[in-house]
């Protein structure tokens, strides 16, 4: 009687896949979708993080006393590019200013470029949408301006994860300055070797 009733239950547990199986559910709402799965092979000496692939830089409340005239700046406010799975690499990128080459044994060696609509004043700055009056520098650890589409100077990265900092600091630029919300896209690129 025990051997019966396990192979009953048995072929109990085996029917329903069976019969599932040989069933068309596809025109049946809800019992089927669609998985789209997208990626990049990329042979880099580092990868993008994601948090970093889309970000959003808040300037706060930017106070008009600190850009009374053309060319005053006020704080700047500082934000990452993040790397990971950074690999020990030989590299070597040179200096689009002064043609002069960085290479290292052992880090990855990068530039990076930022493309965005640009001020009519300042066309090494952002333009802004929403006021008048204003333009965003963009510069880099070490405050070097970065030029807009145009790549910035080459930095190192730290490995097995590493970042590069920037600063957008708001700037008068001639135009009447007018108070209210404003936004700047900016979009940008990594060059490796």
């Amino acid at each position: 009687m025990k051997k019966a009733l396990l192979f009953c239950s048995t072929m109990l547990c085996v029917a329903p896949p069976l019969l599932a199986a040989n069933s068309d559910n596809w025109q049946v709402e809800g019992l089927h979708g669609e998985i789209h799965v997208r990626g990049t092979l990329t042979e880099a000496p580092c990868t993008l993080d994601m948090a970093s692939a889309w970000q959003e830089v808040s300037l706060g409340d930017v106070p008009a006393y600190r850009l009374r005239k053309p060319g005053n700046q006020a704080e700047p406010v500082l934000f990452t590019l993040l790397f990971r799975d950074c690999i020990r690499s030989q590299g070597v990128l040179y200096d689009q200013r002064t043609d002069t080459p960085t290479w290292s044994e052992m880090q990855p060696i990068v530039t990076v470029s930022f493309v965005a609509p640009a001020d009519t004043y300042f066309p090494e700055m952002l333009a802004v949408s929403g006021i008048s009056g204003l333009a965003l520098k963009v510069t880099d650890q070490q405050k070097n301006t970065i030029r807009l589409g145009s790549r910035g100077r080459p930095q190192f990265l730290e490995f097995p994860q590493g970042q590069l900092t920037y600063y957008v600091i708001p700037v008068r630029t001639p135009e009447k300055l007018s108070e209210g919300h404003f936004r700047a896209v900016m979009d940008f690129r990594v060059n490796y070797d």
